[in-house]
């Protein structure tokens, strides 16, 4: 169990402590006049097949605008954050934060391809997401997290908040799924089926991304 895990896990949330790091550095480069990085980062679906590495990229951008933006998603980053990795461990944390950026913008793609996004908000609603699975598993009463979420998901729908709620919903649907894959996890014996469920849960994302593409 991932109780367990925690138990025997020792050392900081390293990983939590970068991701910050790592995105306060990049606002704070957006910030300064001229600077490209916000256009080289942002995600813009029609460059999906040319620059695919913006689904990802975005996710440590935040609106030079905004600092409520870049510091409401990276507190709770450093919440919740602080929370998983130690017992997940910290492939599985920084596997979980990616693919649920991932998982929002695919579907950001699939719903709004001609949205222009960008923010933490679909790897940080795929983290929270994965918390609410994991404690309800372990029979603990989340009611008031659940709440919580609800209220974040409605907020994006209420119009002139400029909020992109279909990466919300990709990132909370693939944190919940990756969170389930974890919990099979009971003995090194099964690393490598969830191994293979992680990569097979990547490759569904590509193939909706292909096939939007391509096909649609």
């Amino acid at each position: 169990m991932l109780i367990r895990a925690a138990r025997a896990s020792h050392g900081k949330p390293v990983v939590t402590y970068t991701l910050i790091a790592l995105t306060v550095a990049i606002f704070l480069l957006q910030l300064i006049p001229g600077s490209p990085v916000t256009q080289a980062l942002v995600y813009y679906p029609p460059l999906t097949a040319s620059e695919p590495w913006r689904m990802i990229t975005s996710a440590f951008l935040h609106s030079p605008s905004s600092l409520f933006h870049v510091g409401f998603n990276m507190f709770t980053l450093f919440i919740f954050g602080r929370l998983l990795e130690i017992p997940l461990g910290r492939a599985r944390f920084i596997s979980l934060y990616l693919i649920s950026a991932l998982g929002g913008s695919v579907a950001v793609l699939l719903i709004s391809p001609g949205a222009v996004v960008l923010g933490a908000s679909g790897a940080i609603f795929g983290i929270v997401a994965a918390f609410f699975v994991i404690q309800r598993r372990m029979g603990i009463n989340n009611r008031v997290l659940l709440i919580v979420l609800g209220i974040n998901l409605v907020v994006g729908f209420i119009p002139g908040f400029n909020i992109s709620w279909e990466a919300h919903v990709g990132g909370l649907v693939t944190g919940a799924l990756l969170a389930l894959i974890f919990l099979r996890q009971r003995s090194t014996k099964s690393a490598n089926s969830e191994i293979a469920l992680v990569a097979l849960t990547v490759a569904a994302l590509i193939s909706l991304t292909l096939i939007r593409i391509f096909v649609l």
